[in-house]
């Protein structure tokens, strides 16, 4: 399966593990409600006066992206119609919050995911714009896609294809163009930009493996191909395509350990969230 598609299939897994984590969320939305009286009101009606996940995140997305003339009525109706109609969007879904839970030490809870990382909600609107999109209901995504700029300061184009287990840590400014490609287990942290190169059409954006990490601040430019379990440093400009395993730092980006041999990675970069291992063979540079 290629990266970044989702399949449209929904296995005796996967609803099993959105079930323990709905039960999840709600045991720690009661828990929360009865520690912090202030909150019983929002989690009631964000999290507890809910039958399922997809009713959640469908009622929290459309009264986060809803305007004045965008009523949260008519998103809430969009958001729950695409996750009902594609159970592999709300497979994602749990995969990301998974993902956020395991990758993130900051991630206190399921339920603080779901209503506070604006990164998660960010893409779980976007995988509804991208749906819209396919359909060739192309005004409706952008105009989704606008909301979701302008509430999460999040740039993903409706067109960009994401896979599952995708963590956009902190998330702010991050960019997306529209013929980028992010594969499954992938992390990605704030103001990291995946564009092109200048004004020509056609396939212009980077394609993100499976399990890359891509460190805060780096901007990878053009329809490059960044191999599976690779690391791409904090503030590294990446131009050309790089190796399975490896790890590019710097500006331009060099890999670690010279082009010839680079050294291997042996983890899953994207999922160990390991940013700085590299430096003792990178630099003997010392504050």
């Amino acid at each position: 399966m290629p990266a970044g598609e989702l399949r449209h299939t929904e296995s005796s897994a996967e609803v099993e593990g959105e079930a323990w984590v709905w039960a999840q969320i709600k045991a720690e939305a009661r828990r929360d409600a009865e520690a912090e009286p202030a909150l019983a009101s929002y989690l009631y009606s964000t999290i507890l006066s809910h039958s399922s996940l997809k009713r959640s995140l469908s009622f929290h997305l459309g009264n986060k992206l809803c305007s004045s003339t965008l009523l949260s009525t008519l998103l809430y109706d969009l958001f729950l119609n695409t996750f009902s109609s594609d159970p592999s969007l709300l497979a994602a879904a749990v995969a990301d919050l998974r993902a956020a839970h395991e990758r993130d030490p900051a991630c206190v809870s399921f339920s603080h995911c779901l209503l506070n990382y604006k990164g998660f909600l960010a893409c779980q609107a976007h995988r509804v714009a991208h749906k819209l999109w396919i359909q060739s209901r192309r005004p409706l995504a952008l105009a989704l896609h606008s909301r979701i700029a302008d509430v999460f300061a999040v740039d993903i184009h409706p067109a960009a294809r994401i896979g599952k287990g995708v963590l956009f840590d902190h998330a702010t400014g991050v960019v997306v163009g529209e013929t980028a490609v992010i594969g499954n287990n992938v992390s990605i942290l704030h103001h990291v930009t995946l564009g092109g190169t200048g004004k020509a059409g056609g396939d212009r954006h980077p394609k993100i493996g499976d399990g890359v990490l891509i460190g805060a601040s780096a901007t990878i430019l053009g329809n490059v191909k960044i191999g599976e379990g690779a690391k791409i440093g904090a503030g590294s400009v990446v131009l050309i395509d790089v190796p399975p395993r490896t790890t590019a730092v710097g500006n331009p980006a060099r890999l670690v350990g010279g082009k010839e041999r680079p050294s291997k990675l042996e983890d899953v970069p994207g999922e160990s969230m390991d940013h700085t291992s590299f430096i003792s063979e990178w630099s003997d540079y010392i504050i």
